[in-house]
């Protein structure tokens, strides 16, 4: 039986930069999460899309007690999306315990207030944490949203290795990330056609230039091919882009029944 849902929590328009002064740099505080989910629908390409495939993904891979983490689960649409399509399933699996994770109060206050408004045969836990500081266990899937590009690149290997390691044989890790080309013609071309993306979903060119300054040097990006490599540096043996659109990416990584980490 699928969730029963209450009242959903409302949200703001994104209108935090709309200031002709110059904006701070970007944080996930309470201003943001009061607008977020306006804000990523229309700045992140193929962000609905993703919802569903992350559901589609949840369905063939999770597997009966155990457990599912949301990386940088922000208000929790992907962890809401996932127990939403375990428990339509049907022949749902059993003892699965799902875990979000967040390092900002103010985004997890308001996850635990949309969760709460669906009812759930599904435990769900939510956890103020830096992901650097997270050890997952005997996790089936793991879903990383938008959320290493926020990491210190140097500490990004590190973390990547921690999650295939806390996976089960078979499990699988969603990473979705914004990417940048290695050639400037082509990154200028995906800069361009995100701009429209925006402008067509009603922000201004001083809500861009204003967003755009205000994650400098806090997004951090990297390139397709960085990211592949990492993945099977952890000891992910099946990596697959199943999404991308613009500079925005999703892949599904799988470790194996036997797996062992390629050396360097």
């Amino acid at each position: 039986m699928s969730e029963s849902p209450q009242q959903p929590v409302p949200s703001g328009r994104d209108d935090l930069y709309r200031d002709p002064q110059p904006p701070a740099a970007f944080r996930f505080d309470a201003s943001v999460a009061a607008v977020f989910p306006d804000m990523i629908s229309r700045s992140v390409p193929g962000y609905r899309f993703n919802l569903e495939l992350v559901a589609a993904i949840a369905r063939r891979h999770v597997q009966a007690h155990s457990r599912v983490y949301d990386l940088g689960c922000s208000l929790g649409a992907m962890t809401l999306s996932i127990r939403s399509a375990l428990a339509g399933m049907d022949a749902p699996p059993a003892g699965v315990e799902l875990i979000g994770v967040d390092n900002s109060e103010a985004m997890l206050e308001r996850a635990r207030a949309q969760l709460a408004a669906f009812h759930s045969p599904y435990r769900t836990d939510l956890v103020c944490a830096d992901l650097a500081e997270v050890r997952p266990e005997r996790a089936s899937m793991m879903v990383l949203a938008y959320t290493l590009q926020f990491v210190e690149p140097a500490r990004r290997d590190a973390v990547i290795a921690r999650l295939h390691d806390g996976l089960l044989p078979d499990g699988v890790l969603v990473l979705a990330e914004k990417v940048h080309e290695p050639d400037p013609g082509a990154e200028g071309l995906m800069t361009e056609l995100h701009h429209d993306f925006k402008r067509a979903n009603g922000y201004s060119e001083l809500e861009i230039a204003g967003k755009r300054q205000a994650l400098e040097n806090v997004l951090l990006t990297e390139t397709v091919v960085n990211h592949e490599e990492r993945l099977r540096r952890a000891g992910f043996d099946e990596v697959v882009m199943l999404s991308r659109h613009y500079g925005f990416c999703l892949w599904l990584a799988r470790r194996c029944k036997k797996t062992t980490k390629k050396p360097g």
